[in-house]
């Protein structure tokens, strides 16, 4: 990906529903590989649309590229949480950056924690209402629809229903729960009336405060949830531990360079961590609580 004009071009293509031949393809930000260059697949969670995606991590995948020789990375997005749990679970890329669930999922088919997102204490759920629909209390919820991105979502989904079923509400009986796709989609439902109200976490709804002030001016946190750890990167097994090393160094100290403090306020992050998989226990314990107290994850046995 030494080419940003190239890598746009293919944006527009997969946007549109096509690669390079007209055939149908995921979402993919690259550049014609140097020759005798190796290509290594860079897999991100939904986080953010693909077109918004490429745009903030588009950056992060070139400056890989031009500080590892003999490698070039494809940046790939997925429309939906479903898909990108597919291609996670079936080893499909080499690299990724998953969320936390998805991270810990990821240690049995093969991945190895080898970096994290730092800023934890900003890995929470939050729950959106109106400003005016008289939702005063949890209670207020009962009988009416909540949106969320995807059943698989952590901090936008398994954590504010954690909340709200230990706050007085039975999830699977006082509420009908609507997984609309992604964060956007969720903000949205709640804007336009759909649902009494909406979870994502903060990182979606302040890029909305930011491009739609005036639909975000409607809408109100009303609840937010205990942090849990941030947003793992993880390498496949197969993946030259040299190169994982790079990766995770390359990553650890963007924060030190004013290129990479450029990049990471992109993301709203502080920096990037080396970690290990023992990092991610603490999910472990999460996920059996929730699925002891709100509704079983079958995804756990994947």
């Amino acid at each position: 990906m030494k080419n940003l004009l190239l890598g746009l071009i293919s944006i527009v293509l997969v946007a549109c529903g096509q690669g390079p031949e007209g055939n149908s393809t995921e979402p993919g930000y690259h550049a014609r590989a140097p020759e005798g260059a190796r290509e290594y697949v860079f897999a991100i969670h939904p986080l953010h649309n693909p077109a918004r995606l490429f745009e903030i991590y588009g950056p992060v995948i070139d400056y890989l590229d031009r500080n590892i020789p003999g490698t070039t990375f494809r940046l790939e997005a997925s429309r939906n949480y479903e898909e990108f749990d597919r291609k996670l679970y079936g080893r499909e890329p080499d690299f990724a950056l998953p969320n936390p669930y998805q991270t810990l999922n990821s240690l049995k088919h093969g991945y190895r924690v080898i970096a994290k997102m730092g800023d934890d204490h900003l890995f929470t759920g939050v729950i959106l209402t109106r400003r005016d629909s008289g939702i005063r209390e949890v209670a207020d919820l009962k009988g009416k629809k909540v949106s969320y991105p995807a059943r698989t979502a952590l901090a936008a989904t398994m954590m504010p229903q954690y909340f709200l079923q230990t706050h007085g509400l039975d999830v699977n009986r006082d509420i009908e729960n609507l997984y609309v796709g992604s964060q956007e989609s969720s903000i949205m439902n709640v804007y336009l009336g759909n649902v009494a109200a909406a979870a994502t976490w903060p990182l979606p709804w302040k890029e909305f405060q930011k491009e739609q002030p005036d639909k975000a001016r409607e809408l109100q946190v009303k609840w937010e949830t205990e942090p849990l750890i941030n947003n793992g990167v993880v390498a496949r097994d197969d993946v030259p531990d040299e190169l994982a090393r790079q990766v995770a160094q390359l990553l650890d100290t963007l924060h030190t360079t004013a290129e990479g403090k450029a990049m990471l306020e992109r993301m709203q992050l502080s920096r990037f961590e080396l970690a290990d998989d023992s990092r991610y226990l603490v999910i472990e314990s999460f996920l059996r609580t929730f699925s002891e107290t709100v509704r079983p994850l079958d995804e756990m046995t994947k």
